[in-house]
């Protein structure tokens, strides 16, 4: 223990003593972080300060336009935080007051700032929360038009995927702002699946930050797995692996032919016009402009399965369509109600050319891989 010698003597029995006198203990204070002066921090950066010979007693955190922000002292009264995430641009000021052994408390005030980036990126997701969707259903992630693509990495990074059971999968980038993830094989039936874009207050490169947090809970329902085979100009139904029904169908013609490979269910129109133009055949030219029933989109170039009761004598026989799937009313009202988004529709044998990964969510036309590798 420090002492200080004074130069009062005490006159006893043994001579002259010097008196002790303890030194009085030191001033508490506030060390802030980040420091007063230090560059504009993350909105979602910690920042704290720790009390230096005392303990907090008190603290207010407020900002530029005086409103208070939620912040918290340590049980101990050595530690102090802020308790909610901050915002961009803005400028905040604590004013914390610390009691030490002895003597009047001490205040101290630190001001700090947020970065104002100049972009931000806005994620949007597919699925959404609270969806329940099928086995083939990928999960995709779309980086806004209005702010520099992001870092393909750092994005990558923002994105947390936990499933239960637990499942391996990979990110494929279709685009510098487009990436979906998905498994190596079809869903499991049952599966849970936890998503966040942890975006918010993060650099994720090329100027961009992110600018809201995204998260969602999906469940995968039932295999639904569809089977339509040109060749033999059937198409099966299973669900759970089980075969429930096989039916005649009518593909694409062969000027006009479907496209093989694994389709997935993006779209439900209980009522739709099919509008030949909308890929470049007009009518003139032996195109049309159809109202269709019970249609369900399994691709964005247009094609669907869909009742076509002008077609009913060739579905089991030939392919008349201009690549959609054709089906009697009573067959494509029994497979709408059926399907949802995210199940499966595998053409096989139409004579066309494969459906290409980018068309609708033709994820699974990309060897798994290639799919790995991340396109990055």
């Amino acid at each position: 223990m420090a002492v200080a010698l004074v130069g009062l003597l005490a006159v006893g029995c043994g001579g002259p003593e010097v008196a002790e006198q303890a030194a009085p203990p030191p001033a508490p204070s506030v060390r802030f972080d980040p420091a007063a002066g230090a560059p504009p921090v993350s909105p979602t950066a910690p920042v704290t300060a720790t009390a230096v010979d005392g303990t907090i007693t008190n603290a207010v955190l407020t900002n530029q336009d005086g409103k208070q922000v939620a912040n918290e002292i340590g049980p101990d009264g050595r530690s102090w935080s802020v308790a909610e995430p901050l915002g961009y641009g803005k400028t905040y000021t604590a004013v914390l007051t610390v009691q030490g052994a002895s003597g009047d408390p001490v205040t101290q005030e630190s001001t700090f700032t947020t970065v104002d980036p100049e972009h931000q990126t806005y994620v949007s997701m597919n699925p959404l929360d609270g969806q329940t969707v099928g086995v083939g259903q990928p999960l995709a992630f779309y980086f806004s038009e209005d702010a520099p693509a992001p870092d393909k990495a750092k994005a990558e990074e923002a994105i947390r995927i936990r499933t239960e059971p637990a499942v391996e999968g990979a990110f494929y980038w279709f685009d510098d702002r487009e990436v979906h993830w998905r498994p190596q094989e079809y869903w499991q039936p049952g599966t849970t699946i936890n998503v966040t874009a942890d975006v918010y207050g993060k650099d994720l490169g090329n100027g961009s930050w992110g600018e809201e947090n995204r998260s969602a809970e999906i469940t995968i329902g039932d295999a639904v797995v569809l089977h339509a085979d040109g060749a033999s100009h059937q198409m099966s139904v299973k669900v759970n692996g089980v075969t429930q029904r096989t039916m005649p169908v009518s593909l694409g013609k062969p000027e006009w032919p479907s496209n093989n490979g694994v389709h997935v269910v993006t779209e439900h129109h209980r009522k739709k016009i099919m509008d030949s133009s909308s890929y470049g055949l007009d009518i003139d030219d032996g195109g049309y402009r159809t109202e269709v029933e019970w249609a369900v989109r399994i691709s964005n170039g247009g094609e669907f399965l869909h009742a076509a009761p002008w077609s009913v004598a060739q579905q089991g026989s030939s392919n008349v369509s201009h690549g959609c799937i054709n089906m009697s009313d009573a067959n494509a009202r029994y497979v709408y109600n059926l399907l949802k988004k995210g199940d499966v529709v595998e053409i096989t044998n139409s004579g066309g050319p494969k459906l290409r990964s980018w068309d609708g969510f033709g994820d699974w036309q990309v060897p798994w891989d290639e799919w790995v590798a991340g396109n990055r």
